[in-house]
């Protein structure tokens, strides 16, 4: 069964590719619900979304869920861990998109795969690319027999097996993988390219424009020249309100409580932590009482002199075997060190400092100068001079700014000459000589001689957190705070009076994981758009590390923010369209060279060329991008200057100094077929986003998750 257990790694790129193709990457699934939302949000209206005028329930989410789940336990082995399952959860709505929006469209337009097109892409003359690529030979190519062995294994494995159910769900995707790659061909094929359109193209490409040209960016006029009124403010929203297109959001008001370890509590686990000290002391299975007694991932480790913890490493002359060390206080948490064995290693380490000084060159006078100036800086440190200050000043590597120290190294890391200079010596201290390797020439300070010895520790870590005692007081003095109140005034006076900081988030969307610095806080969200209203206060809510109370402040419906809610952002955008429109004002109607309309406006302003200016370049020294002014550039007629040219972020006023028109061809075949495939490129992704709009998707999910 060796290809079998080769499939097993490749199967998943197979998935991946096929899933890829035929539903948007739908992969891996995920029990986003097995012990919350299920059971604490259920209820009459049980509808997650609607799909292309299809109701979702939650039950059937929650199946497409199960089904991803499964799917992602077949590829990685383990269940998904809480970094996954908002990812997972995605997934699982695409997938649904995919079955009630995009599925009923190949059966309108007839698109079907048979079964003899799967085995064909199994094993007959059109193999599927993703079985080619697991079944390759050691030039590269593809190998039918090995294909067919693993068929007739495949066979003859029962349909509960983990390599038969791989194969069955590869298989079964090969079908829907080959619809969208029909759908999208349907589409993607009537693309075309006109023989004008190449032509376009090939000027754009070739045309070349010499140009001279002042630039006044809008900053070269002062911010009080121009004063922006309600009506110029309202004329940019009009005309960049799709910029301010949102979706639902809400914004809230919220105190946190932080569950923290009160000093009884870090009291406690010390008594906890000396009296396991005591027995570690006795007990022969070291390792097993470390990691039934330990909160921390690696309860018993070896160690070398170059890994040892730092409280070990200060002590490691006097550690003994079966020596206990602690309890003692670390990063938040009570350690316990038990030396279980001290041994010896087959690597060495070693610790050093060095000034390296490279050569301008390998020629001979070269590398002389550079071995003179090593010795100079030796000589100097033998007499006296401090050597991390030689290497600051003179190191010619990274590790000049740390005085040269390169900490610990093992034997092999190290280029030979350098290694064989550190390890040959028996005592600490400055090399004699300077050492030459392919680098350069070293100088060398010997900070620990080479030294095998290794360290089997055990340890035990016990974290200081919260007890029962202090997560309840924390959850009464937050309970005590949510009790009564009513409305955004009430909250806010209450916090003030109480002391308590009050914290905003604005413009929650209904797809939001995070707030601010409480991190994962989806149930706030889930709150914020199932429960609440405005002047809403919230129970208190758990999250790990606090308390939450929040209260629901404003909403903003689907649609255009309001004029009013956006006119302070767009002050400072109309402010810089008035200030282009000051300089291009300013510029207008002038005769004099270029050089001395940019004292106009100090040195903020600036005169630069261009030898070689094209259509489809789009952007311009100094200037930037800005395909604005690069087309009027290119309107204008040899020897011609250009009226104010109001870009994206300043002004140009432009010299066409000469254009050359690319010349004449018979063919523009090369350009249209670009210009195709860049059309098709992104067919694939404009077909789906199309199908998703049509189906006019509306998504619930927030009530629930």
């Amino acid at each position: 069964m060796a290809l079998i257990s080769t499939l097993r790694t490749k199967m998943t790129k197979w998935v991946v590719g096929a899933i890829a193709l035929s539903m948007g990457a739908f992969i891996v699934g995920s029990d986003l619900f097995g012990s919350g939302p299920r059971s604490v949000f259920g209820g009459n209206d049980r509808e997650v979304g609607q799909i292309a005028g299809t109701s979702i329930s939650l039950d059937e989410y929650n199946a497409a869920i199960q089904s991803r789940e499964n799917n992602y336990t077949l590829n990685m082995g383990r269940q998904p861990g809480e970094r996954e399952k908002p990812t997972l959860q995605m997934q699982a709505w695409e997938l649904l998109i995919a079955r009630n929006a995009i599925q009923p469209e190949y059966e309108k337009v007839g698109i079907k795969v048979s079964t003899d097109e799967v085995w064909d892409m199994i094993q007959g003359k059109n193999v599927d690319e993703s079985v080619k690529s697991a079944f390759t030979d050691s030039s590269g190519r593809f190998d039918r027999s090995r294909l067919i062995e693993y068929l007739q294994q495949i066979e003859a494995l029962s349909p509960a097996s983990e390599q038969r159910i791989r194969w069955d769900m590869f298989r079964s995707d090969l079908s829907p993988a080959r619809e969208r790659i029909k759908y999208e061909n349907l589409l993607i094929k009537t693309a075309y390219v006109t023989e004008a359109e190449g032509e376009q193209d090939y000027h754009n490409q070739n045309d070349v424009a010499e140009v001279k040209y002042l630039y006044v960016p809008f900053f070269a006029v002062s911010d009080s020249l121009v004063k922006p009124s309600d009506a110029d403010l309202k004329e940019y929203y009009n005309k960049n309100k799709e910029k301010y297109k949102v979706a639902n959001t809400r914004s809230l008001s919220y105190v946190t409580f932080p569950v923290v370890a009160s000093p009884e509590d870090s009291l406690a686990i010390r008594e906890e932590v000396t009296k396991l000290s005591t027995e570690f002391k006795t007990v022969t299975e070291d390792s097993l009482f470390a990691s039934s007694n330990s909160d921390g991932q690696n309860p018993f480790t070896k160690y070398s002199v170059a890994t040892l913890p730092t409280l070990l490493a200060k002590q490691k002359e006097s550690l003994t075997s079966s020596q206990v060390i602690g309890p003692v206080l670390e990063d938040g948490s009570y350690r316990i060190y038990k030396i279980t064995k001290i041994g010896t290693d087959t690597i060495f380490n070693a610790k050093a400092s060095h000034i390296l000084i490279k050569w301008d060159n390998t020629t001979p006078e070269a590398k002389k100068a550079a071995k003179e100036k090593a010795w100079k800086i030796l000589k100097d440190i033998k007499g006296g001079a401090d050597f991390a200050a030689k290497a600051r000043e003179f190191g010619t590597d990274g590790t000049a700014s740390r005085g040269g120290d390169l900490g610990w190294f093992p034997s092999g890391q190290m280029v030979k000459p350098f290694q064989e200079a550190v390890f040959a010596v028996n005592r600490t201290g400055l090399l004699s000589d300077v050492v030459e390797t392919d680098f350069g020439y070293h100088i060398i300070d010997v900070t620990a001689v080479k030294n095998n010895t290794s360290y089997s520790v055990a340890i035990i870590q016990r974290n200081i957190t919260p007890s029962d005692e202090t997560l309840n007081a924390t959850l009464r003095k937050a309970d005590s705070f949510a009790t009564d109140l009513s409305g955004i005034e009430d909250f806010k006076t209450k916090a003030k009076k109480e002391n308590i900081s009050v914290f905003e988030a604005n413009e929650i969307s209904t797809n939001e994981r995070r707030i601010n610095d409480l991190g994962e806080a989806r149930q706030v969200v889930t709150w914020l758009f199932r429960d609440a209203t405005v002047g809403r206060v919230s129970d208190v809510v758990d999250l790990t590390n606090n308390y939450v109370v929040a209260v629901m402040t404003s909403e903003t419906g689907k649609g255009y923010k309001p004029f009013d809610k956006v006119k302070e952002e767009i002050k400072p955008l109309v402010v810089h369209e008035l200030q282009k429109k000051y300089i291009a004002e300013k510029l207008k109607g002038k005769t004099e060279t270029l050089e001395e309309l940019a004292k106009l406006f100090g040195k903020d302003a600036s005169v630069n060329s261009s030898s070689d200016l094209k259509m489809n370049t789009t952007s311009m020294p100094v200037v930037g991008f800005d395909p604005m002014v690069t087309g009027s550039i290119f309107s204008l007629e040899n020897g011609k200057r250009s009226k104010p040219i109001i870009g994206e972020n300043g002004v140009v006023v432009a010299d066409l100094q000469n254009k050359t028109i690319a010349p004449a061809i018979g063919d523009f075949g090369m350009f249209k077929n670009q210009l195709l495939q860049s059309i098709n490129s992104r067919g694939s992704y404009f077909i789906g986003e199309a199908l998703k709009d049509a189906a006019k998707i509306e998504d619930k999910r927030y009530k629930f998750f």
